[in-house]
């Protein structure tokens, strides 16, 4: 017989015996919570062969945790299977109305729980109508998407006062800060830019007391003044 046969051979067996079986599932990233589901949700994957795991199936498996945003995998041989997970970053909190529903939003639109004390939360507020589709595990539809991905930058950035409530629609945003001031974006596109040059502009109208709006829609002419119902 070959080497090639017999190597073959012995990774046949390896991969239909228990030589190498799952024995631990080791997760690691995310927080306590995270790591418990992820463990939960391979719990099938315990005395099978290292061999066999692959990444389609452990996406399966994963796929229906919204808290999940990514993982990579690693076979420690002879028993040992790591997870690690990178977890979906909550920023945004969205309201139905009419009604009192809620739901917590990451920073990729994907709609991660519903928040049954919402008003406990410090994140931002979109308010929708109940027209408009959120459910768990899903992504915000594309016509308010955009909010989230704005609360995210604008967390990052740490506009003075934080962010309290966001206007969305398909073709505008507008985020209204602790301070009183408003930033306006304009559509969806280049939204991290142009919160750093609303940051830049506020700091020199007054930081934290300033008042008014900030019109970044056209990043190359930005437009601020003190009143809020004068439009840019």
């Amino acid at each position: 017989m070959t080497v090639a046969a017999l190597a073959v051979g012995a990774y046949v067996v390896a991969r239909e015996t228990s030589v190498f079986a799952v024995q631990t599932i080791d997760v690691r990233g995310g927080t306590p919570v995270v790591r418990a589901e992820v463990r939960a949700a391979l719990r099938d994957e315990s005395g099978v062969s290292l061999l066999r795991v692959g990444g389609a199936d452990l996406t399966r498996r994963l796929a229906a945790l919204p808290d999940v945003a990514s993982f990579t995998y690693d076979r420690s041989f002879p028993h040992t299977l790591r997870i690690v997970v990178r977890r979906e970053r909550p920023v945004l909190v969205v309201r139905q109305v009419p009604g009192s529903d809620a739901y917590l939003v990451a920073s990729s639109g994907r709609v991660l729980r519903a928040l049954p004390h919402a008003e406990l939360s410090p994140l931002p507020r979109l308010w929708v109508t109940q027209s408009v589709p959120v459910s768990v595990g899903a992504r915000l539809p594309a016509a308010v998407a955009g909010a989230a991905q704005a609360a995210a930058a604008a967390d990052d950035l740490r506009l003075p006062g934080g962010v309290r409530t966001i206007v969305a629609s398909p073709s505008s945003l507008t985020l209204d800060l602790g301070t009183g001031l408003q930033v306006r974006l304009g559509d969806a596109g280049d939204v991290r830019l142009k919160l750093a040059i609303a940051r830049k502009i506020i700091r020199v109208v007054g930081g934290a007391q300033a008042t008014g709006y900030v019109d970044v829609s056209v990043p190359e002419r930005p437009v601020a003044d003190s009143n809020p119902q004068v439009g840019g």
